[in-house]
Parts: C-alpha cells; sequence; structure tokens
C-alpha cells in the first residue's frame, strides 16, 4: 500500500487539514477560545490527516521511529507527522487524556441550538499496522489485567487486509480479524476557555467510540459555539463494541467528512431535543447514553431512544417503550473512557409506514 505521508497519495476532499504542531491538540480538545485551522461553507468536504496515540505515548518511548522500527516497520513506514508531533506538541502526561485531535474547523453558519451534522465519506488507513494497548489502572478488568507489573502494547500489522495476532507471544499470527475503520473522535468545541480532557465523551461528542461510525455514517452533535469548531482523531482500523482491553486497534486514518448544519427548527422536527451524540447509519437511528455509571448510560440511552420516538413519529411513550424492548438492540459502545457510553439501534426500516414530523436533516 501506499503509505500516506502529509501530503503523498488522493485527496478528495474540498479541503485537507495535514497533522502539524499548529493544526493538533495532543490530551486535550477544543474550546471556545481555539482559533479556528480552517473556515468552510456548509456542505463542504474536509480531508484530515490523523495520528493514532499508539506509539507516540511515554510508556512506548515517545519516539515512534523508534518504537515502530523496533518493531520490524521500515523507517520510511512511519509517519513523519506522528514523529513531529511526538517531538514538539507540549502534552502534560499527568493530566492530559492521549488522543491526538485534528483541528478546530470553522463551519459558517453554525450556531448554538443547531446540529452539526458530519457526515464520514471516506476513511482511509495511512500505514499498513497499528497498536491494541492495555495499561494499568484501566480497561474492563482493572487490577487484574495486565498481570505482569508493565503496561502491554500489541503491535499488530495488517497482513491481506486484516489484523493478524498470534495465539502465544512470540507465535505466527493465525488470529485474523476484519478491518472496519473508524474515528473514536469526532466533536465540537465547549463553551468557555477551557479545553477539555480528551478521554471522556460528553454531550460535544469527543472520544465516543461509536464503531458503527465507518464509511458513510452520520454524526448530529449539538452546537455549543459559534462555527462549531469541528475536531477529528483518535483513528481505529478495528474495534469490539465494549473496547474491554482499553485501546482497539489504533491506527493512523486519513479522513474525509462533510459538514453540514441543521438549524434548530429544522432538527426539532426531524429529531425532538437533542442533548448529546445521535449516529444515523444506512439501517439505524442510533440514539445514545453517556454516564459514568454503566447502568445510568443504559438508562440515559432507553430515555433518549424513547424522546426520539416520540419526536420523529409521535409514538406513544409506553408503546415506544415496549417497541424498544422488543425490537431495539443496545450495545455498550465502551466501558474504558471514564464515563460510559451505550448506544441503542433503532431500525428505520421498522417504521417505513409512518411519515416522520421531519426528516430535512
Amino acid at each position: 500500500m501506499t503509505i500516506l505521508q502529509p501530503g503523498v497519495g488522493e485527496i478528495t476532499g474540498d479541503h485537507y487539514v495535514a497533522a502539524t504542531p499548529g493544526t493538533v491538540l495532543w490530551g486535550r480538545l477544543p474550546c471556545a477560545a481555539d482559533a479556528p485551522v480552517l473556515e468552510v461553507e456548509p456542505g463542504a468536504t474536509v480531508t484530515f490527516d490523523t495520528i493514532s496515540h499508539e506509539g507516540i505515548l511515554p510508556d512506548q518511548g515517545q519516539d515512534p521511529l523508534a518504537y515502530f522500527t523496533g518493531h520490524g516497520v521500515p523507517a520510511d513506514q512511519v509517519l513523519s507527522d506522528a514523529i513531529e508531533v511526538a517531538a514538539t506538541v507540549a502534552r502534560d502526561a499527568a493530566a492530559d487524556g492521549p488522543h491526538v485531535v485534528t483541528g478546530p474547523v470553522f463551519v459558517t453558519g453554525a450556531e448554538p441550538g443547531d446540529l452539526l451534522k458530519i457526515t464520514v465519506v471516506d476513511l482511509r488507513p495511512r500505514v499498513p499496522y497499528g497498536v491494541i494497548s492495555n495499561r494499568h489502572g484501566k480497561g474492563a478488568l482493572v487490577g487484574v489485567l495486565p498481570r505482569g507489573p508493565e503496561n502491554v502494547s500489541v503491535f499488530t500489522p495488517v497482513e491481506d487486509g486484516a489484523g493478524a495476532l498470534p495465539l502465544v507471544e512470540g507465535g505466527d499470527r493465525v488470529v485474523r480479524f476484519p478491518l472496519a475503520p473508524f474515528l473514536g473522535t469526532m466533536g465540537v468545541a465547549v463553551a468557555g476557555d477551557e479545553r477539555p480532557h480528551s478521554v471522556p465523551p460528553g454531550a460535544h461528542g469527543g472520544n465516543i467510540d461509536i464503531n458503527l461510525l465507518v464509511e458513510g455514517a452520520v454524526l448530529y452533535l449539538p452546537v455549543q459555539v459559534p462555527g462549531a469548531l469541528a475536531y477529528v482523531g483518535d483513528p481505529h482500523f478495528a474495534q469490539g463494541d465494549g473496547e474491554v482491553a482499553l485501546t482497539a486497534l489504533e491506527a493512523s486514518l486519513r479522513a474525509t467528512v462533510r459538514f453540514d448544519v441543521v438549524p434548530r427548527a429544522e432538527a426539532l422536527a426531524a429529531f425532538g431535543e437533542v442533548t448529546g451524540p445521535l449516529v444515523r447509519t444506512a439501517e439505524y437511528l442510533v440514539p445514545t447514553g453517556l454516564d459514568p455509571d454503566l447502568n445510568e448510560a443504559m438508562r440515559k440511552a432507553v430515555r433518549a431512544a424513547l424522546d426520539l420516538l416520540q419526536a420523529r413519529y409521535g409514538m406513544d411513550e409506553h408503546l415506544a417503550y415496549a417497541y424498544l424492548s422488543a425490537a431495539t438492540d443496545f450495545d455498550i459502545s465502551q466501558v474504558v473512557d471514564i464515563v460510559c457510553g451505550v448506544h441503542a439501534r433503532i431500525r428505520e426500516a421498522d417504521f417505513d409506514a409512518v411519515r416522520p414530523a421531519g426528516d430535512a436533516a
């Protein structure tokens, strides 16, 4: 494959944002005080180079050239922007998160109360390898795994289009699993002048880690500051629901997304009051619930799903509750990001005979 170094290879968007020390944040997310790196009109597509944090963190040496060549990667296949970010971008290892995000982008006309509609147009691996990590105090089995004193980072090449793992350390890579690239982090800036930590997701989106956000999917986020100030990052090659070890197969992507603005009146007509991330795929409407307590995240996801069905289809609450129980899967997005996530998959085809209250979105 072609290694997508900065500016190398096809760039399909109307605009291109490379990952440079001036266009990324490491460990924090944009706030209202941050200056945009680009301003676009609604409907514009933007191609972003994104950098995985895996391979650049201090416990991996904060030297991606040494780290990846140590795993047999040729030096010319290590991303030069990852090397530059690891060497030059400020990050407080004790206070900041691990993620690198590219942006923010000012979308003309986006105002608080509107929804920013982010359509995932194209996702291309920049390299043929990634890393899956488990760190102490993290993951679903805190205090149990990893068993030794050290953090465990599993270098994972892509072979014949699949992730490849051995059964035992140092063995042949006989276990293969499919890739389904997506961006773990897509978000809008929060109000105020304090940048949020990159790990916990929230109403602003951020590190939501919903693996349905593959090419063709849409993420709606409530705009919190003029221009939205949108950003992307935390690229994944593959992730299971739950992301139980802490990370998925983390690896850098070139991502093209389209930004549109859904005015508040249209958003209310189509979905009701959207107070957090809402995903739409070719098959599903996907409301979400976020909370440090997984049980409460589940309850919030159910409430969001009920509100969506009532607003969009005029469905009585008790009937919507019955429908969700009989026909809708509630999946655990992740349990490892301080704030847990649950998302509901509501099949739009189940409502083909119903005219939605509004569908301009």
